[in-house]
């Protein structure tokens, strides 16, 4: 009878010496705020230089530093880590560089506004309107604008959220065929169209079958630029619901216009939702439609169907036309108000849709 061989066998030990790749549990790291230090290292030095040259520019400053942090980032990491690191760090540095050179800008835009016209905007501003008031007087406010831009912002809704969810329900749960791919080519023409074009077929209208200017021309202006958006965004939200779930309810017998209604919609709903203000909110600052269809006015009216109205693009644009410091004051206070505006649709979208968001677990 032959017995195993109980001999244990001796492991060659590893190879040592500065050549020898670094083994997971013995290679050094850098600590997870090295790149906090690597930047502040970059901006004093960039200070420094910039300094040294006499060069007064933010932006240069700028440049300067984010080529410093990319240098002393991917040097510190190749000494102390290795060259796979550091290709791996410079990788997320270029990242966080073009982050924050699309983002400056869009602070710098938003501070401005906000120190610029929180020094006009309070209380009367808000309920007052420009009737009697010279564009360089300090008074008025904008009032008037706001209604027009509430009254035809909402009447552009009215139209374009039911036709476009009823487009984008007939696109992903009906379209086949030569009719769905000329109303999806249709609804890409329309989404890259300029304002400009929709105000021009609009005022087409009006001078064939002379109609004067008011609210409602400037809102079906709008809502041509709204009904793509809506259907782009109601359709990628419905091809978002499973179809174990529309299976489950046409296996159960229910008729598919009902199984659309109860089960695909209100599992969308809060994806919907969340694209049709998107979509207000992409139409509330157009202005070349609203110049050419509802001509502005300094008076409050709140009849969309009748006269001339204003907005706040117009009225923006009205106060900066004029040239006066106290119609500047002005402008930057109702750009404030038309970035709060957006801002709070925003908001709401968000809330809704984490409202309405359905449950995965317990």
């Amino acid at each position: 009878m032959s017995h195993a061989s109980t001999a244990v066998q001796e492991r060659p030990t590893p190879p040592t010496g500065p050549g020898t790749p670094k083994s997971g549990l013995t290679s050094r790291s850098l600590p997870r705020l090295a790149p906090v230090g690597f930047a502040a290292v970059a901006i004093a030095l960039s200070v420094g230089i910039s300094t040294a040259a006499g060069w007064h520019s933010k932006v240069q400053w700028g440049m300067i530093a984010a080529l410093l942090f990319l240098a002393i980032s991917y040097v510190a990491t190749t000494v102390v880590e290795n060259k796979r690191q550091a290709k791996d760090r410079l990788a997320t540095s270029i990242v966080w560089v073009c982050f924050l050179i699309a983002i400056v800008p869009l602070a710098s835009l938003l501070w401005t506004t906000i120190t610029r016209g929180a020094e006009r905007l309070d209380g009367y501003f808000l309920t007052h309107s420009m009737a009697g008031v010279l564009g360089s007087e300090a008074s008025g406010g904008v009032y008037h604008a706001l209604i027009g831009t509430l009254e035809q912002v909402g009447i552009a809704t009215v139209i374009s959220a039911p036709l476009g969810l009823l487009t984008a329900v007939y696109l992903v749960e009906y379209g086949k065929g030569a009719l769905a791919k000329a109303v999806t080519f249709f609804v890409d023409v329309m989404t890259g169209i300029p304002s400009i074009v929709a105000g021009l077929f609009i005022l087409s209208i009006m001078l064939i079958f002379e109609i004067q200017p008011s609210g409602l021309m400037g809102a079906l202006a709008l809502t041509i630029l709204m009904i793509p958006v809506v259907v782009r965004s109601t359709e990628e939200m419905l091809k978002l619901v499973p179809n174990e779930l529309r299976e489950a309810s046409l296996a159960l017998g229910i008729p598919k216009w009902r199984t659309i209604l109860k089960v695909v919609l209100p599992t969308a709903i809060g994806g919907i939702t969340t694209g049709v203000m998107l979509a207000i909110a992409r139409i509330a600052g157009e202005t070349a439609p609203i110049i050419l269809l509802v001509f502005g006015s300094q008076l409050i009216n709140a009849n969309p169907f009748e006269g001339a109205q204003s907005s706040l693009p117009f009225y923006i644009y009205e106060q900066y036309k004029i040239g006066e410091a106290a119609s500047y004051d002005r402008a930057w206070a109702a750009a404030l108000v038309l970035i709060a505006f957006v801002m709070i649709l925003n908001l709401v979208a968000r809330g809704i849709a984490r409202w309405k968001a359905p449950k995965t677990g317990r």
